[in-house]
């Protein structure tokens, strides 16, 4: 039987606030991996995946901040039903 991969999760992973919305940064690894892997997820479970990895999660976290701040908060909250496209 295969062992399922251990993920291992950044201490940076945070809920972030902006202009009365908030997402959840979520920041992490494959144990066996040194790229770190940036999503940022809604309240509705919707998610935003960064396809390229990261060299230490502090990168990541900055990235999330700066994407954020420049393309608005609001860009990365999808529909409430989770579904379709925005």
């Amino acid at each position: 039987m295969d062992k399922e991969p251990t993920i291992i999760s950044s201490p940076l992973s945070q809920p972030f606030y902006l202009d009365g919305a908030t997402v959840f940064i979520e920041i992490y690894r494959l144990e066996e991996s040194k790229g770190w892997t940036l999503e940022i997820e809604d309240e509705y479970h919707n998610t935003t995946l960064w396809e390229d990895e990261f060299s230490a999660d502090t990168a990541a976290f900055d990235e999330a901040q700066i994407a954020i701040k420049s393309q608005g908060i609001r860009s990365f909250i999808g529909p409430e039903d989770g579904k379709g496209t925005w």
